[in-house]
């Protein structure tokens, strides 16, 4: 009997150290975060297997009606303050000179997931940490990092500079030294664009990138050859049909050309129809996309 008791002791215990291993197995996606108040308004068009889609984007209704103060001050169901006790800025001295950035969660080897947002024109770090403005989007992409094992970080960037570009890609390598399991995603807006197209021709940092986000974003052909798209790195493009600053014709047949490159690679383009240069920040459902460039089905599409 006790030898007995002896072998069920051991079946157990293996199979509890296999359920520890399991979820490691089974891949890693992003769980639910007020999805129901963010997902994508109703669609318009569809393309290309879903890549492409054509969305119905109303400033009255997902502007106005969102925003207790347009632009300034999202309704409050939008928004939770649990990031906030994660949040600490940070300084790294980055290709010879000390910057600053924002970082949302705890780097360490247990990291899932790290994502850096870059700012455009005009803008700082502060813009990527903003809970209030552009529709809650920044506060629900924070709360999806720390409520999933990912560290978030937006930086101050120098957008017009080499220099720039090497101080981004100096901070995500010491990142990956603190969190050596992470999957890396970057993301970029408007003029910010720039320093992701530097990155994805970056074999040290685009090789293992998880994704690229181009928001509202410049368009530059150089992303054809580069080694992001060399590797099979899942991109996703979202443009406002009505942005004075970026044509999204262009950006389009950049995306076009991209899937001429490699048929079925993962990439998709996320068209805001009447919207404006910003409204990509403001709608991009951060959890759909992320999800789809982790997830088997984006590395299925190479």
């Amino acid at each position: 009997m006790q030898r007995y008791f002896g072998v069920l002791w051991c079946v157990m215990v293996s199979f509890l150290a296999g359920l520890e291993w399991l979820p490691h197995a089974a891949g890693f996606e992003l769980k639910p975060f007020k999805d129901e108040l963010f997902a994508y308004p109703r669609v318009l068009e569809q393309a290309m297997d879903g890549a492409f889609l054509r969305l119905d984007y109303q400033i009255q209704r997902d502007l106005r009606d969102r925003d207790e103060v347009p632009e300034r001050r999202v309704d409050g169901r939008y928004v939770s303050s649990r990031p906030s006790w994660y949040v600490r800025e940070r300084s790294a001295v980055l290709a010879g000179s000390k910057r600053k950035h924002i970082r949302v969660g705890i780097p360490d080897g247990d990291t899932r997931l790290l994502l850096v947002y870059l700012h455009g024109k005009g803008g700082n770090r502060k813009q990527g940490n903003a809970d209030w403005t552009f529709g809650g989007n920044f506060n629900r992409l924070k709360n999806l990092m720390v409520r999933n094992q990912g560290v978030y970080l937006s930086p101050d960037v120098k957008l017009e500079s080499p220099r720039g570009t090497q101080e981004i890609r100096e901070l995500v390598a010491q990142y990956r030294q603190e969190a050596p399991r992470a999957k890396v995603i970057v993301a970029c807006g408007s003029m910010g664009s720039q320093v992701c197209y530097a990155l994805a021709d970056d074999a040290g940092v685009a090789g293992p990138l998880s994704g690229l986000f181009i928001l509202g974003g410049a368009t530059d052909r150089r992303l054809l050859t580069s080694e992001a798209v060399r590797s099979g790195v899942p991109i996703v493009f979202g443009h406002g049909s009505a942005d004075r600053v970026y044509s999204w014709e262009k950006q389009y047949q950049l995306f076009q050309a991209v899937i001429s490159r490699k048929k079925g690679y993962p990439v998709r383009f996320r068209l805001f129809e009447t919207g404006s240069h910003g409204t990509p920040i403001r709608m991009i459902d951060w959890r759909d996309e992320i999800n789809w460039m982790l997830s088997g089905a984006a590395k299925d599409e190479q």
